[in-house]
Order: C-alpha cells, then sequence, then structure tokens
C-alpha cells in the first residue's frame, strides 16, 4: 500500500535501536526523510547507514538524549518543521515502589511524559498551519495494564496519554493526528533482559522462562520490530486522517477486554 507520505519529514526521536529503530525503517521504506536519534554514536550510525542503503532518502542522525533541553533543540535544530513526529524514549529502570526517591520519579516523569508534551509543542503549530501532521507517541501496555516494577514509567506514560487525550481533539480539525502505540511483549532487547533476570531469581533457564511468558499471550507468540514499525507508519499515512485519540495496543491479545 502507498502511504500517500513519501516526501515528507519525520523526527524519530530514541530511533537507533529497537522499536523506535524499527518506526524509522518503515517510515523511510515509505518513502519519508528521516531524522534519527540516539546517545550510542556507533549504534545511530550503523542503523543510518541501514536506512540510506534500502531506502535512499535523506536521513539525518542526532546525538542527543532527547529528555534534555539539549538534545531537544539539536533535533528541532536538524528539522524545525516535521510533518511527523514520533516520540519515543527509555524509561526508567524496573524498582519496587519503595525504593524510588523524588528525583528518580521526577526523572522518569521528564522522561515519558514532560518531553513528550514539549516536542510537540514545538512542532504541532506549524502542523496545524500547513493542514497535515501525525504524533505517534510510543507508550506501553502497562498503561492499561500494569506490570510490577514499571511503576513509575506506567504512571509517567498514563499521564502523557491522559494529557493529551484533549490535545488531540483540540488539533484534529486543523489536519493533525495524535495517537499512541502501546507495545505489548515485544522481541527486543529488553524484554530479552527481563528474561535474564527472571531466569536468575527463579533457578530456571531463560527458554523455560521465555516459553512460559509466550504461552500466555493468545497470539502464542512475542511481537516483531517490524510489524510494530509498519503499525507505526500506517498510523503516520495519509489513510489514518481520521484516526486520532487513540490507544493502539500491539499486545497479541494478552489484555484480556472487550473494549
Amino acid at each position: 500500500m502507498d502511504l500517500g507520505i513519501s516526501g515528507r519529514t519525520a523526527i524519530i526521536c530514541a530511533s537507533s535501536r529497537g522499536l523506535g529503530r524499527s518506526c524509522a525503517i518503515a517510515l523511510a521504506e515509505a518513502g519519508c526523510d528521516v531524522v534519527i536519534n540516539g546517545r550510542d554514536e556507533k549504534a545511530l550510525r550503523a542503523t543510518a547507514d541501514l536506512i540510506r542503503s534500502t531506502t535512499g532518502v535523506s536521513v539525518t542522525e542526532v546525538i542527543a538524549d532527547v529528555s534534555t533541553r539539549e538534545g531537544q533543540e539539536a533535533l528541532l535544530a536538524a528539522c524545525p518543521t516535521p510533518d511527523i513526529l514520533v516520540n519515543n524514549n527509555g524509561g526508567p529502570p524496573r524498582k519496587d515502589y519503595t525504593e524510588l526517591d523524588r528525583a528518580s520519579m521526577i526523572e522518569g516523569v521528564i522522561q515519558n511524559m514532560v518531553t513528550p508534551i514539549e516536542l510537540i509543542q514545538a512542532v504541532a503549530g506549524h502542523m496545524c498551519d500547513q493542514g497535515f501532521g501525525r504524533i505517534v507517541n510510543i507508550t506501553s501496555l502497562s498503561v492499561r495494564m500494569p506490570i510490577e516494577g514499571l511503576d513509575l514509567s506506567s504512571g509517567a506514560r498514563a499521564g502523557l496519554t491522559a494529557f493529551l487525550a484533549g490535545v488531540s481533539r483540540q488539533i484534529a480539525g486543523k489536519g493533525v493526528t495524535i495517537n499512541n502505540l502501546l507495545p505489548g511483549k515485544m522481541d527486543t532487547d529488553r524484554l530479552k533482559g527481563g528474561f535474564e533476570r527472571a531466569a536468575s531469581q527463579s533457578g530456571q533457564s531463560v527458554d523455560a522462562i521465555r516459553a512460559a511468558q509466550a504461552a500466555e499471550i493468545p497470539a502464542g507468540r512475542f511481537g516483531t520490530a517490524d510489524e510494530f514499525g509498519k503499525t507505526c507508519a500506517f498510523l503516520c499515512s495519509a489513510h489514518a486522517g481520521y484516526l486520532t485519540g487513540q490507544n493502539i495496543l500491539l499486545d497479541g491479545g494478552l489484555f484480556p477486554s472487550a473494549f
């Protein structure tokens, strides 16, 4: 399917690896020029080289921590008027709520709530003026279903979701959409790290932990970065202009709900 966004420009935050990387690749495959971002120069360069060699689009690399004001300024200097913004960022590490202090809670809220809001504030005006814009926020299944040890990440992402529920409807009439992508158990390095942690705590093998967790998912498997990226690209497409203010679960049916 032609997504109708060839020639558009997209900023994809935290896109040197993982789900952000897959979104950048999918948007580049749709013909978008992309601005990609990460803190690991080697990983960022490898992603940029892959996208250039396989798609031929323009790729701009911005080495920065998007949570910082300096990082945001660097991204916006590289692309001050994007047509598409994909908000993504690392979350706080797993930690029991009793171990969280004020500083770590503030940092988590900045990472997963304040940062995407600040970037939306910076780009939404231009999108509204031109009559087209697509904003996708990568949040988490934990917004809908608690995950042990991710209370801070869940709370910050849920706060972002609530904040943008009204904003998305405020600007929908100007051709700008805001949607959230909620990954469940995706086959990424972060998930593998969780297997290793669980294995060390339980004495079971990593393979046994992996198989047990996959069996809990109605689809019988973990999600792939590729299908996540292509879902993101569709939300950014010309065909998704009537889809806004939504939370799209990619979880293989793990969250049991009729609505």
